[in-house]
């Protein structure tokens, strides 16, 4: 789209949508199916998992974790992408397996290790749950 702005050392996934006037710092990843609304900012080494959503006009200033949407400033999670998981083909079940990592995540009130925790404890393995904890687990810049 119209005045985007690719800085240096980006690393940019498969099917990336960047609205008008967003800006990626140095060295920012996006993951595969990312979009990012009009007047994104995304602050350098920033990563932003896979099919996740951010809103028009925010700033990312830490890692936003894949299949979520995010909003508001200072950068929160809205709920999960529904509509963009759908039309990638993600089930039902699936979807909401997302939706329960990210209850306990996000609204539990753990810090972030108990919460890893109980999500292992608690949900069976799936490719879906190893990919959000290892990008949890792997962020170096903190997670929304």
């Amino acid at each position: 789209m119209a005045s985007t702005h690719v800085a240096h050392d980006c690393i940019l996934g498969d099917n990336v949508i960047m609205s008008n006037l967003s800006t990626l710092g140095g060295h920012v990843e996006l993951e595969d199916w990312v979009i990012l609304g009009g007047g994104v900012l995304v602050h350098p080494f920033t990563k932003i998992g896979a099919h996740a959503f951010i809103g028009g006009g925010f700033r990312a200033v830490q890692d936003v974790p894949p299949f979520i949407m995010s909003a508001n400033d200072p950068l929160e999670y809205k709920g999960v992408n529904n509509t963009g998981l759908k039309r990638r083909g993600y089930s039902l079940d699936e979807r909401r397996l997302i939706k329960n990592i990210y209850k306990i995540y996000f609204r539990s009130g753990l810090n972030r290790d108990e919460a890893l925790n109980r999500i292992n404890e608690e949900l069976d393995s799936s490719n879906i749950k190893d990919q959000i904890v290892k990008f949890i687990q792997s962020s170096e810049r903190g997670v929304i």
